[in-house]
């Protein structure tokens, strides 16, 4: 904030003693409707070049400007095209026969709240007619709130060394852009306040999509604009009266570029179908490059939503072909697609293989479809653990366990031969709460009673695709490349078209507010519990830190999907946790598993969120360590030693060749 205050107060102080203007401000930038940081994005750098760092899409724009009252006269054009960063606009004008292009080249960056903006400006054609040169711009705009936008303009001639000033004002009293109060002024030497150089007026936002501006100019001339947003293109007409309010001519903008909310699509439902094709592995993260067969469980819950709030949307397409995923993501995926038909969408899913978790997630659909060659496998539920103590024994080495607390028994599998009551209990416990959430949704989905649901687990474990339709667990066999006539028949035989993932309304849609939005910043802790791999401790501990003083985070959300692993790495993120927590609030989400050290990092959040079928809790200690029982006698192995210390010995032992393996006697 204070960086932008003062780089804003010494570029008003460079134009401190300006001279005469280096070219007629308003004439040039005629075809603004209201100042350019005051009103969707000027001239997309042409006028203010700070504009372009707080453009989230790049477009282009085409104006024409009447000879006077002749609709269907072209006078003046422009031709505006730029981004996030970068710009470039030429502008052609026409006066008494004597025609002149000016032409600029802008550059932009900055936050929501902060922009700097560069451009350097030149023309061809009737120059001295026009008394233009070339020119060096220098412009911020400031965001501080969300009613508030200042923008100020520099400019220097590179060939007079003339300068000038202009400073722009936007003020929307309801914190949004349905109202926006705006004002500019020229300034510099020459120049007095209160002249002719100034313009003021309002933005109204109609309803979304239409927009009226009317601008008063302190020369006695004003202008009234319309401006039409039909989503990715956009329509404008402006008005332009002089003195005594005699109309001079128009001038019309046609727009190609960002989403931009309107009414017009909202009132259009239920035209298209968004597919998802989930082949890969469905993960929290992914590589940015060569890693398109992950699919972020972020990125597809925030799709699904976005696709049940679009209106344009009514069937939600789901590819489940060679998925891999974890049986806690698929029911969240899964309940956002039940959210989802709560809106109205319908939901088609696509099958060649399933197993128990494939199908609990397809099992949601409104039609499942499965290949003519498919299979279902629901064979039901297991868990269990390989014992290694008889392995020990056949080799001579024995194993002593330690443990705080009963239900702790990772290392029950080097010092037992089978489940102990506790294993027994717990894994009961789970696999009955995992069965029931399967089977109660599958019955619900299926319409299937539970003991229907009990049956089809019992009676068979493979399902070719007609026994999956014959016994309803499956609505239709086809193939994925007929996709587009299914969807077709399930919309009284009238084609849906297409729609990306990223053109969904709330993907796409440009936004309107003013200065730095809320943040909730998403951390990731996945792994093991350790201090430089899986979660990486000293790395988290940095980013807890960090968000702790960012004062634009309102809010973390910690992700934590970990078995657990060293308690100085979980005691060093569960610290940094609980410090952010003082500060903001840290709201823990489990995934599949946050057991041991994965729930000690969670401990601290204001509230701990997780699935049905998350494995959480084991709470407690353990160790152990492998030692010599006859293993080197069997060998014929021996180590001697010398030592220093009364307990020096005590992990010392045989080391066996090529593995490098010491084995305490």
């Amino acid at each position: 904030m204070k960086k932008s205050i003062i780089l804003s107060f010494l570029l008003l102080q460079s134009y401190h003693s300006f001279a005469q203007q280096v070219s007629s401000y308003y004439g040039k930038y005629d075809l603004l409707p209201a100042p350019a940081s005051a009103f969707q994005d000027g001239l997309v750098g042409f006028a203010n070049p700070a504009t372009l760092g707080m453009m989230s899409a790049p477009e282009g724009r085409f104006y024409w400007t009447t000879e006077g009252g002749k609709s269907m006269s072209l006078n003046n054009w422009a031709l505006l095209m730029g981004g996030p960063g970068l710009g470039f606009g030429m502008y052609q004008r026409n006066m008494q026969g004597r025609r002149i292009t000016d032409y600029s080249v802008s550059l932009g960056g900055g936050t929501d709240a902060f922009s700097i903006g560069l451009a350097y400006d030149w023309a061809q054609g009737d120059k001295d007619f026009y008394d233009v040169q070339r020119v060096m711009k220098a412009s911020v705009i400031f965001r501080p709130l969300s009613q508030l936008s200042v923008g100020v303009t520099g400019f220097r001639g590179l060939e007079s060394k003339e300068q000038e000033g202009a400073i722009e004002l936007g003020f929307r009293p309801l914190g949004s852009a349905r109202l926006t109060l705006f004002g500019d002024a020229l300034f510099g030497k020459g120049i007095r306040l209160g002249e002719k150089y100034w313009s003021a007026g309002a933005a109204w936002q109609v309803v979304p999509g239409v927009h009226a501006v009317g601008r008063y100019f302190g020369a006695e001339s004003f202008t009234f604009s319309l401006i039409l947003d039909l989503g990715n293109g956009s329509f404008a007409a402006q008005s332009h009266y002089g003195e005594n309010s005699r109309h001079a001519y128009n001038s019309y903008m046609l727009r190609s570029g960002g989403f931009k909310n309107n009414i017009f699509q909202r009132a259009v439902k239920d035209i298209g179908y968004v597919p998802f094709n989930l082949k890969g592995v469905v993960d929290h993260q992914k590589f940015l490059f060569f890693d398109d067969d992950t699919h972020r469980l972020y990125d597809l819950l925030r799709d699904i939503r976005a696709a049940a709030s679009d209106p344009r949307i009514s069937i939600i397409v789901i590819n489940q072909t060679e998925m891999l995923i974890r049986p806690e993501h698929a029911w969240e995926i899964r309940e956002e697609l039940k959210a989802a038909q709560a809106r109205g969408k319908r939901v088609v899913v696509f099958l060649e293989t399933a197993g128990m978790t494939g199908y609990h997630l397809a099992s949601v659909a409104d039609k499942i479809v499965m290949d003519p060659q498919g299979m279902l496998t629901l064979p039901g539920l297991v868990m269990g653990r390989t014992y290694l103590k008889g392995t020990l024994d056949k080799l001579g080495l024995g194993f002593d366990e330690w443990r705080f607390f009963t239900h702790k028994t990772a290392y029950e599998k080097y010092s037992r031969d089978q489940l102990s009551e506790a294993d027994e209990e717990q894994y009961s416990a789970y696999l009955d709460a995992w069965y029931q959430l399967i089977r109660n949704d599958v019955s619900s989905s299926r319409n299937l009673s539970p003991d229907e649901f009990d049956a089809i687990i019992n009676e068979g474990i493979l399902f070719n695709a007609k026994t999956a339709v014959e016994r309803g667990l499956v609505d239709k066999l086809d193939r994925w490349s007929n996709i587009k006539e299914i969807i077709k028949g399930m919309n009284d035989d009238r084609a849906l078209f297409k729609m990306n993932r990223s053109g969904l309304w709330d993907n796409a849609v440009l936004p309107e507010q003013w200065g730095e939005k809320p943040q909730i910043a998403i951390v990731y802790g996945l792994g093991e519990c350790a201090m430089e791999t899986g979660i990486r401790a000293r790395f988290l501990e940095t980013v807890f830190s960090k968000l702790e003083k960012n004062n634009s985070v309102k809010a973390v959300v910690f992700r934590v999907d970990s078995p657990g692993g060293s308690g100085m790495a979980s005691d060093v993120v569960a610290e940094a946790v609980k410090k952010c927590a003082l500060k903001k609030p840290v709201i823990v989400s489990q995934g599949q598993v946050a057991g041991s050290g994965g729930y000690w990092i969670s401990i601290y959040g204001d509230k701990i969120i997780a699935g049905p079928n998350t494995i959480t809790g084991s709470i407690g200690v353990i160790g152990g360590w492998i030692w010599d029982k006859g293993m080197t006698q069997k060998l014929g192995m021996t180590a001697d030693y010398v030592k220093r210390g009364e307990h020096a010995d005590a992990l010392y032992g045989v080391t066996l060749p090529i593995l490098g393996i010491s084995i305490p006697g």
